[in-house]
């Protein structure tokens, strides 16, 4: 590791340390992870977030399926109030560190694993890497490998424009430019945020927007939480990387590889061959698409995943 990673690896561990004080941690600290466990009985569940998001993405949903099981949610390296990244950023890698998290937490398995959108392609390098582990599998609106496997020049183009904002991101978060925007945001406060957004991340604004549009729809005393998360560089940082590896981590997946009779539900917010092949890999496999919402299903329509978990979890007990 060079100087300059373990001086961004000590700043991230007091950064973190501000956070817990004034958001406390819902959860508890597993290594260098947040890790949160809610309910009893089995199979357990567990629950991996999007390319950027952290466990609070999942407050909707995880509540609801501690009704039923034993139920784990956690925040990858760099996101929520786990600390900053030490491996390369990628599914694989992703898959791993979930492997070692939860061999540390003794929670036995084989486990359901819930994935959203990047999340989802975690859970399938999972299942793949260490098929004994996994008893059911619930997909919501995976991510469509066929479109960064080998993008093509406009989608690279969007690709890099991305890393470019998220690395912008940590600079404007170092600087303390972040925090202060969205705590405004989250706040209510409107125009000055936005003249700021446009001022530092010009034609990227919209970046900022859409986040706080996906921050208002999760329980509001998360808010300053999810506020202060993205006040960390790291947060950036991981992004960036994560946006930076998206096609060799969807080439990491063995796509000639069945699911044989897994049970697999797979929630699309509209219509996608790429979720029909992928449910039809399993004799169990179903795809559903789930009316007036978007990539955001956990957020839009929280019901509809917790009765495609309860599914899963019912067909691995009566197996």
């Amino acid at each position: 590791m060079t100087f300059s990673a373990i001086c961004h690896r000590r700043e991230s561990v007091i950064v973190v340390n501000v956070i817990k004080m004034k958001n406390p941690a819902p959860g508890r600290m597993v290594g260098n992870l947040h890790v949160q466990i809610d309910g009893h009985g089995s199979p357990v569940v567990v629950l991996e977030a999007g390319i950027a998001a952290s466990s609070l993405s999942w407050s909707l949903v995880q509540k609801k399926i501690a009704e039923f099981t034993t139920v784990v949610s956690y925040d990858r390296a760099g996101f929520g109030w786990s600390q900053a990244a030490s491996m390369r950023c990628t599914a694989a890698n992703a898959a791993c560190q979930l492997r070692a998290m939860l061999k540390r937490l003794e929670v036995p398995g084989p486990y359901v694993l819930v994935g959203h959108s990047f999340g989802g392609l975690i859970a399938r390098r999972f299942q793949q890497q260490y098929p004994k582990a996994v008893a059911g599998l619930v997909l919501v609106d995976p991510v469509l490998r066929s479109e960064w496997r080998q993008p093509d020049v406009n989608t690279r183009r969007k690709l890099a424009h991305g890393v470019h904002l998220s690395r912008r991101g940590a600079m404007l978060a170092r600087l303390g430019i972040v925090g202060l925007t969205l705590k405004l945001l989250v706040t209510g406060s409107q125009r000055i945020p936005k003249l700021m957004a446009r001022a530092t991340a010009g034609k990227g604004a919209g970046v900022t927007d859409r986040l706080v549009g996906e921050v208002r729809k999760m329980p509001q005393e998360h808010w300053p939480a999810i506020a202060a998360h993205w006040s960390r560089s790291s947060s950036f940082l991981a992004m960036a990387e994560y946006l930076e590896n998206l096609p060799l981590s969807t080439s990491h997946l063995d796509e000639r590889r069945s699911l044989d009779d897994l049970p697999t539900v797979i929630l699309s917010a509209k219509p996608q061959p790429e979720h029909e092949h992928d449910a039809a890999l399993s004799t169990r496999g179903q795809n559903i698409v789930v009316p007036n919402s978007g990539h955001w299903i956990l957020l839009d329509a929280p019901a509809a995943v917790v009765e495609a978990v309860r599914r899963v979890v019912l067909q691995v007990r009566t197996q």
